[in-house]
C-alpha cells in the first residue's frame, strides 16, 4: 500500500481504483456528516494521485446520493474514456466497508492548450481584504470549513431574509497556497441562499454541484497565500429546492472559477447555529 500526504487528506492506495482516507471531525457539518467542499477537494487530490490520470481537473459535478460520517472513508476511481487532450472520471466516496455511495462525481481532465484569452465577465469592485477586520466565526468556528478558510465578507452576511441573495466575500486558505482542490473546496464555502429567503433554521442540503475550473494549475498558484473574491447569488427557489450560482476572482480581475448548485430545503424548525 501506497500513502500519500495531501493537506489532511491522506490517501491509501489498496488497488488499482480504490483508495482509503481518514476524514478528520473538523470537516464535519455541525449538524452532522461531512462538509460537502471537503468531498470537492478529495475528488481532485485522489485524480491527482491517480497513477493513469491525464492532465488537471477542468470541471467536476458531485451528486451527494447520502451523508458521509467522519472516519475511514473508501474512494473508487474509475476511468470513462481518454482523449488526446481530455479525459472523463468517475469517482465515489463511500463509508468504509460500504456498498452505500455518499458522494458520486464526474470529471473531467484536461491538458490545458496555450490559447488567445478572452473574457467577458467583470470582477465587482471591492475593497481591500485587508482593510476588513477577521470575523468571530459564525456557529461552530471548526465546521463549514471555516479551519481551512479566513473568510471575510463585504455584504450579505450572516444570511437574513430580504429580497437580495448577493454576497461578497474575499476568502483564502489557511492550509497552504491555493491550489485546485482547496479552490475547488471553495466552491461550496458560502451559506446557501434559502437563508436568505426564509431564514437561518431552514433545513437544507446540497444536492449536485458543479464547478467550471477555469483557470491552469499556473494560474492558481499565482494566488500564493492571497484572497480570492466571492461573489454568490441565488435565483429561484421553490417545491424543495433552490439554486445557487457564484464566481471566484483573483485579485487582478483573473476570473479563476464559477459554480452551480442545488439544493434542497425544508422549512423546518430548529435551533440557529451559535
Amino acid at each position: 500500500m501506497n500513502t500519500t500526504d495531501t493537506l489532511s487528506m491522506p490517501l491509501t492506495a489498496v488497488a488499482p481504483g480504490r483508495w482509503t482516507t481518514l476524514a478528520e471531525p473538523e470537516w464535519s457539518n455541525p449538524g452532522g456528516g461531512l462538509w460537502g467542499g471537503y468531498a470537492i477537494g478529495l475528488c481532485i487530490r485522489v485524480l491527482e494521485a491517480e497513477p493513469v490520470a491525464v492532465g488537471e481537473a477542468l470541471s467536476l459535478t458531485l451528486t451527494y446520493a447520502a451523508g458521509l460520517p467522519a472516519g475511514l472513508l473508501d474512494i473508487r476511481t474509475r476511468r470513462l474514456r481518454q482523449g488526446g487532450s481530455s479525459g472523463v472520471w468517475e469517482v465515489e466516496i463511500l463509508p468504509a466497508g460500504s456498498d452505500q455511495v455518499g458522494v458520486h462525481s464526474m470529471v473531467t481532465l484536461a491538458r490545458r492548450p496555450q490559447t488567445p484569452d478572452f473574457a467577458f465577465a467583470k470582477m465587482p469592485d471591492a475593497p481591500d481584504p485587508e482593510s476588513i477586520p477577521e470575523p468571530q466565526p459564525w456557529g461552530d468556528g471548526q465546521h463549514y470549513g471555516a479551519s481551512a478558510f479566513d473568510r471575510r465578507t463585504l455584504e450579505g452576511f450572516p444570511p437574513q431574509p430580504g429580497g437580495d441573495s448577493r454576497s461578497l466575500a474575499w476568502v483564502r486558505s489557511r492550509r497552504g497556497p491555493l491550489d485546485k482542490a482547496l479552490l475547488g473546496m471553495i466552491t461550496d464555502n458560502s451559506a446557501p441562499r434559502v437563508m436568505y429567503a426564509l431564514g437561518p433554521t431552514v433545513m437544507t442540503t446540497t444536492l449536485s454541484l458543479t464547478a467550471y475550473l477555469h483557470a491552469t494549475v499556473e494560474e492558481i498558484a499565482a494566488v500564493g497565500d492571497d484572497f480570492i473574491l466571492v461573489e454568490c447569488e441565488g435565483r429561484v427557489g421553490g417545491g424543495g429546492a433552490s439554486d445557487e450560482r457564484s464566481s471566484y476572482w483573483r485579485r487582478d480581475g483573473k476570473l479563476l472559477a464559477t459554480s452551480e448548485q442545488l439544493a434542497w430545503y425544508r422549512q423546518v424548525a430548529r435551533t440557529a447555529p451559535e
